[in-house]
């Protein structure tokens, strides 16, 4: 099913400054970064180590606050919001994809997947049903019972997919999700954000890669804490 659109951006930040204590200096990550985000994009976050990438996608996920500047997201002011009212919109709002996976190792694939639904009080029926589904859809459902360990770097990668969609959120964060996989098992992995985006889905992406960078629609490239480059594609460069 496509995800519906509407004119107000998914995400809008204003001046973004974020600065991290350093013995008796304080160090600056992020030095004024403003841009807006619409439902359905498809957006690489670049730059080289030390670029403030990471900060800000900490910052869109809500796992972190600016020192300065505004987040909005889905027109909510994220700074006036309660911790509790963080988390929850962490576990509505955000899918995660992370480089490292960050599945449970004893816990088998479905119950991964269904952690993001066990956190919202969902019963065990319907969550089953929903994480079945997830991890069918990113082409590891005969995987459903396995864990960790017996599985591959890419088939861990697709349940960290499953586990981010089960909840239907606003936007997909995936920091460097293909930087512990091979070249091609992490095509595989870019190819289901693909599709993923085709269908509607807002997925924003942190990589130092070009060859991923360019899977996308738009390249955000950061130096220095702020932005270098805003690039619209025309159409993807692959």
């Amino acid at each position: 099913m496509r995800l519906i659109n509407t004119d107000r951006p998914l995400i809008s930040i204003e001046n973004l400054r974020k600065s991290f204590p350093m013995g008796k200096e304080r160090v600056s990550a992020l030095r004024g970064v403003s841009a807006t985000i619409d439902r359905g994009e498809y957006v690489a976050v670049m730059g080289q180590s030390g670029s403030g990438k990471s900060t800000l996608m900490n910052i869109l996920g809500c796992l972190d606050t600016p020192t300065a500047g505004s987040y909005a997201l889905d027109g909510r002011p994220v700074g006036a919001l309660s911790d509790d009212e963080q988390a929850s919109i962490r576990n509505r709002k955000i899918g995660f994809v992370f480089q490292a996976f960050n599945l449970l190792p004893r816990f088998d694939a479905l119950h991964n997947v269904e952690l993001p639904l066990l956190y919202r009080g969902m019963d065990a029926r319907a969550r089953q049903w929903r994480a079945m589904e997830a991890l069918e859809a990113v082409g590891v459902g005969d995987r459903a019972r396995h864990k960790p360990n017996e599985m591959s770097g890419g088939q861990r990668q697709r349940v960290a997919i499953a586990r981010a969609l089960v909840g239907e959120p606003s936007i997909i964060l995936a920091d460097e999700p293909t930087g512990n996989l091979d070249s091609g098992t992490g095509e595989e992995i870019m190819a289901i954000f693909d599709r993923l985006n085709g269908d509607g889905h807002t997925i924003v992406l942190v990589t130092h890669e070009e060859h991923v960078a360019i899977h996308c629609k738009r390249i955000i490239r950061l130096r220095d804490g702020t932005i270098e480059e805003d690039r619209r594609l025309s159409k993807p460069e692959i």
